[in-house]
């Protein structure tokens, strides 16, 4: 399979979740007497099922190499999870609708400019972090509850990704 990366717009990736930069803002802002904007509600936080709590983390996270073999995909049941990058970095977007299975044949690959971050909605599939230029940040919003709310499925098929 090869998949080409598209541009991570709103409209594209709408039926995963949303994009979370400045322009996603539901509204702005000026605060501090003017020295900064607020940019708000940049997406929809969605954690609470089974008794869950919003947690903030930060993750480092490798830049991936090329070619890039697909082995594990994973989706989160209880809760959506956002990922914003931290250095302005580029990285890859892996992603599936949410269904019950994985169907890789609808598997659809997206790039962040390295400004833009995603929240995947609940049940979407998608794969783990792939940066493109050495190490990067992120800053992470999920659930945190006691119940497993990460279900990965092994990739059977030769799916590889390569950059052109």
């Amino acid at each position: 399979m090869q998949l080409t990366p598209k541009p991570l717009t709103t409209d594209a990736f709408a039926p995963y979740g949303e994009v979370v930069d400045i322009h996603s803002a539901n509204k702005e802002f000026s605060m501090n007497y003017g020295l900064a904007t607020r940019y708000f509600d940049l997406a929809e936080i969605d954690v609470e099922d089974k008794g869950g709590k919003t947690c903030i983390s930060l993750v480092k996270s490798n830049a991936v190499t090329f070619p890039f073999k697909v082995d594990k995909m994973e989706y989160h049941p209880y809760g959506s999870q956002m990922f914003y990058p931290l250095c302005e970095s580029p990285f890859l977007i892996l992603v599936a609708k949410p269904a019950e299975t994985l169907d890789t044949k609808k598997l659809e690959l997206f790039i962040s400019d390295g400004k833009q971050g995603v929240n995947y909605h609940k049940g979407v599939w998608h794969h783990y972090l792939m940066p493109l230029n050495n190490e990067s940040q992120f800053m992470v919003v999920d659930r945190n509850g006691n119940d497993e709310n990460c279900i990965e499925k092994q990739i059977e098929e030769d799916i590889i990704l390569a950059l052109q």
